[in-house]
């Protein structure tokens, strides 16, 4: 059986505009996290 976590809370990426899902990394920052991945904040900030 395949563990799923529908009830996180979702985000979209401003650069790529694809959804991106809470992450526990991301648990103490959520309401500032902006870009799914590092590659989207560099591309983001030019």
């Amino acid at each position: 059986m395949a563990h799923r976590k529908p009830h996180l809370p979702s985000k979209l990426c401003p650069v790529c505009q694809r959804p991106f899902s809470w992450r526990r990394k991301w648990a103490r920052n959520w309401e500032s996290v902006i870009y799914c991945s590092e590659r989207c904040r560099r591309q983001g900030r030019r």
